[in-house]
């Protein structure tokens, strides 16, 4: 009897719960972005197919997150910048550079299902590695002077951590 009321309390449990809601994302254009383009620049392309912009040329503030779909902790840490662009729009410019794509709808299908609203830029075959460097997630602090002004390795914990790396190392209070 006992068994029985446990089972029943879980299902009621379970079966209450709301479903989680899927916030929709858009393949954002690149051409907004603002770089400098010489000799020797890592040009990638955008996600939305069209021209994208030199890595190692664009001007801050703004804050790049290198991620790919395959990864795991790039995921998690979506909900944090959905969340700090909502509030960093207009004081800092968030650009992502998808890498390593098995093919490009995989990183657009990415963007779409995970709620990203901001420019992402595409590196199909890791030619941004000699810039950003191996591994994923990478987080760039780039100053208004194009600077790289801080370097997160890793993922990031919370919004906390977001907001509070943009004021140390941009300036950016929000």
């Amino acid at each position: 009897m006992k068994r029985l009321a446990v089972v029943v309390a879980l299902l009621m449990l379970t079966s209450c719960s709301a479903p989680s809601e899927k916030i929709a994302g858009q393949v954002v254009s690149c051409s907004g972005l603002t770089s400098i383009t010489t000799e020797n620049s890592i040009v990638l392309g955008c996600l939305d197919g069209n021209a994208g912009a030199s890595i190692d040329g664009i001007k801050g503030p703004a804050i790049i997150n290198v991620w790919g779909s395959w990864c795991g902790p790039c995921k998690q840490e979506i909900p944090i910048f959905r969340s700090f662009y909502s509030k960093a729009k207009e004081e800092v410019e968030l650009i992502g550079v998808d890498v390593e794509e098995a093919s490009i709808d995989d990183g657009r299908s990415f963007v779409e299902n995970n709620g990203i609203t901001w420019p992402n830029l595409y590196d199909p075959d890791g030619a941004s590695r000699t810039y950003f460097g191996m591994g994923v997630p990478v987080t760039w602090f780039i100053s208004a002077d194009g600077s790289v002004a801080y370097k997160h390795i890793g993922v990031l914990k919370n919004e906390i951590e977001l907001i509070s790396l943009t004021s140390q190392y941009l300036g950016v209070k929000l």
